[in-house]
Order: structure tokens, then C-alpha cells, then sequence
């Protein structure tokens, strides 16, 4: 059942006069100890949400409540984790009921991304601290609203890609850690060039691609779609926009870009010791984009003031063989084989990174930041988004890293913070 426009503004009126905080933030006889068990909710249940790390309840965090505005998926998740889980969940249509929850420590938002700002403020604000699913924000100015919310109310962010600190870096054979030695060691010199292809390890996702001229379709029964859109344009159900395939669609996700960019970039941020920044230029090479259907694209170069880039290779300009980081002195390939001789002895004599904050349920303890957190999450989605409005507009755009804001383009800037459809709003 569709929520109703006038139900929805009364709530909205009604959560203004109450907050509803988790036991955590009372303090008192209900606050968390750090051996206690935390608890948690999924928000969106059609994919990713049943993945093994985060459909699960052990000692340290429970499995409360679910919530999806399509029945079939909700009913699905509450048998599921009884079935599996041995859970008695509580299922939510509304996304809301779930975060004012007094019973949910964690919010997991595992929605499609045009939902991802909108449901991590009201978190925030409702005092849950919360994992988020990539890429962090659909827009960089909703990921500037996130930041904000998560330090006015002193919440624990988690953006869910990985890399940076653990598992293996797709094609490169090792994890970033050894990547990252190299290049604070300098023997590769400066300026760096990443390249992030397929022919390198790193395979865009182009099969998210969206249909033109959609055929208009009856909206399924056990299907909420108007809550399924919420902030994004109202457009004629069609079930290629909406769950498996959402990806393909401007108005929800970024394509191959918006789904697999921040898996890729994110570490090469770090590598790059890039996380306080953004690049300042950022050029495109691919056909001219649908206005309402993603494509695909053959190139997006980054570079930044000081010269490093980011050069994504993408459908037919793949070059066979390259090297994954390149500089004057050397260069690292698939595998992670390195011009430099003898480069592993070399690193063993080198001191290790700085130690990141890896066990986000310690974090949410001891309150101190996880490893990849609202800010530097914020720089790697930033670096995503800047990629797609460049393609969204088929032209080079400079851009301000300190303002967040594109030199003198409007039409580039009106991507930054994007209309959302009534009622809602950050």
C-alpha cells in the first residue's frame, strides 16, 4: 500500500516533537557497555542486504528488524531469519519505523543509492549510528549533507567497500597495504598515474545500462513504488527501473561507474595519500548519454593539482598490458609485478601504514572513527560523482576541492545538489 502524501507530513510533523534515541545514547541503566551486544536494522532487502556479513546475528550484534516497501521481499527477510537465523525480526514497510526503532543501535542502508543521503541524515539524527552501502551518495552535495549530520550528532559512518584495508585488490594480486609502502617510499617518484581497466584486473560493470522509450507497466500489487522513488522523479513504472536493474538509470545510481567507482577508487585515494582532497579537472570520452538512460563510455581521466591522475579505461580503449600505477622510476602491473628489482625486500625494510580502525562494532564502542568514514568516504564518492556529471553533460569539467564546486559551469553545478520530489528533502 502506497504511503499516503498527507499521512507522510503528518509524521514528519510528529517526529519533530519527539525523538525516539537508542539506549546507547541514554547512558544510564540501557547504555551499552563495551562487551554488550549491539543491535541492528536492515533498511532494503532485495540483494545485498542478504549477503552473509550482514544478514547475521552473533554475540556482538543482533538482527532485529528489516524493512522494504515491497512485501515480497520483507516477508521473505522475516522468514529468513527465522529460518536461518533463529530471530524473531520485526518487519518494517516505512524506512522510518525502522530508524526510530528504540530497540535498533545500527541502521544498514542497503537501498538503491538515490536513497542512501536521505535515510543516513535521519539516522544521524535520530541517534543510530549507521553502515552504508556504495557509493556513499548518489549527488556530492548529499554527501556534504551526511558529513555534517554525522558531526553535529557525533555518529559512527561506515561506507561498505573494503578495499582499502582489507582483501585482495581485484587483479593486483596483493592487498593495497604493499601498494601503499610503495608509493609513500617515493621509488616510483611523482607524479603518479593509476589506471583502472579491465585489461588490469579491475572489469567495469557495463551491463548496467538503462532501456529508452520504457513501456509503462501495471505496478505489482506487493509493490510500494511511489516510497520506492521517493526523492527522485516520478516517472511511469516500468520493473527495468526499479530493483535488479536500477542501476542503468540516472534518477537512481550511476551505471557501471556508480556501481563498481567506488570499489576501485577508493583505494587508490588512500594510495595516493588523496583523502583530504579532490581532483581539479576531470575529462571524458564516451557517447553523447540519454537523459534519463545510462551508456557506456570509453574513457574518464582525473588529475589533480599536483599532476597525479586517475585514468578509468573503459568499453573498446582498454590498453593490453598496462601497468596499474606508473611514475618516473618505476612502474607496478597486474599481479604485482614491479619494474623495481627486487621491490619486496625493499618494502619489508619499510615501516607499515598508519593503523586504520577496521572492526566497525569496536568503533561504535569506543566511539572513535572506522577506517573508511564520512570523510574520506565522502572524497572517493565525490571523485565518482564527478565522473558522472561529466558524462551526464559529455564535456570536461574543472573542478574547486576546497568548495566542492565546478569553475564556472552551471548546468555542472545544478548536478551537485539536485531537486528532490516532494515531500522530501535533507
Amino acid at each position: 500500500m502506497a504511503i499516503n502524501r498527507k499521512d507522510f507530513l503528518k509524521a514528519m510533523g510528529g517526529l519533530a516533537a519527539l525523538t525516539i534515541l537508542p539506549r546507547k545514547v541514554l547512558g544510564g541503566p540501557g547504555h551499552i557497555a563495551p562487551n554488550d551486544q549491539l543491535t541492528k536494522g536492515i533498511i532494503g532487502m532485495g540483494g545485498i542486504g542478504y549477503m552473509v556479513n550482514h544478514f547475521s546475528s552473533n554475540e556482538r550484534c543482533r538482527l532485529v528488524s528489516v524493512c522494504d516497501c515491497d512485501d515480497n521481499h520483507l516477508e521473505r527477510a522475516v522468514k529468513l531469519s527465522k529460518e536461518r537465523l533463529n530471530e524473531e525480526v520485526k518487519g518494517y514497510h516505512f524506512y522510518r519505523d525502522l530508524i526510530n526503532d528504540p530497540n535498533v543501535d545500527i541502521v544498514h542502508i542497503a537501498t538503491p543509492p538515490h536513497w542512501h543521503g536521505i535515510m543516513s541524515v535521519e539516522a544521524a539524527k535520530a541517534g543510530k549510528d549507521i553502515w552504508c552501502e556504495k557509493p556513499m551518495t548518489r549527488t556530492i552535495g548529499e554527501g556534504k549533507k551526511v558529513m555534517e549530520a554525522i558531526r553535529q550528532n557525533n555518529r559512527i559512518f561506515r561506507l561498505n567497500t573494503w578495499f582499502r584495508f582489507q582483501d585482495t585488490f581485484y587483479g593486483l594480486g596483493t592487498k593495497v597495504e604493499p601498494l601503499k609502502k610503495l608509493v609513500d617510499s617515493g621509488l616510483l617518484g611523482w607524479p603518479l598515474k593509476v589506471t583502472i581497466s579491465g585489461n588490469n584486473g579491475f572489469p567495469w560493470k557495463f551491463f548496467w545500462v538503462g532501456k529508452e522509450n520504457l513501456v509503462e507497466q501495471p505496478i505489482p500489487k506487493h509493490f510500494d513504488y511511489d516510497l520506492w522513488l521517493g526523492p527522485a522523479p516520478y516517472k511511469p513504472y516500468n520493473e527495468h527501473r526499479t530493483h535488479q536493474t536500477f542501476r542503468g538509470y540516472w534518477d537512481y545510481d550511476g551505471g557501471g561507474l556508480g556501481d563498481m567507482g567506488q570499489h576501485y577508487i577508493d583505494p587508490v585515494q588512500y594510495i595516493l595519500g588523496k583523502d583530504n582532497t579532490s581532483p581539479v579537472k576531470v575529462e571524458v570520452d564516451a557517447p553523447q548519454q540519454h537523459w534519463d538512460a545510462i551508456g557506456t563510455w570509453r574513457k574518464v581521466v582525473y588529475t589533480y593539482d599536483d599532476g597525479c591522475q586517475i585514468i578509468l579505461e573503459g568499453e573498446g580503449h582498454e590498453t593490453p598490458n598496462g601497468p596499474f600505477i606508473e611514475g618516473p622510476l618505476g612502474a607496478v602491473y597486474q599481479g604485482f609485478r614491479c619494474t623495481i628489482p627486487n621491490i619486496m625486500d625493499k618494502l619489508n625494510e619499510m615501516p607499515d601504514p598508519e593503523p586504520q580502525n577496521t572492526d566497525f562494532i569496536d568503533c561504535v564502542h569506543t566511539r572513535e572513527k572506522f577506517a573508511l568514514n564520512e570523510i574520506n568516504g565522502f572524497r572517493s564518492s565525490t571523485i565518482v560523482n564527478m565522473g558522472l556529471c561529466a558524462l551526464r553533460l559529455n564535456r570536461t569539467l574543472e573542478f574547486d576541492p576546497v568548495n566542492l564546486k565546478f569553475i564556472n559551469d552551471d548546468a555542472a553545478n545544478a548536478l551537485i545538489d539536485q531537486p528532490m520530489r516532494g515531500p522530501w528533502s535533507m
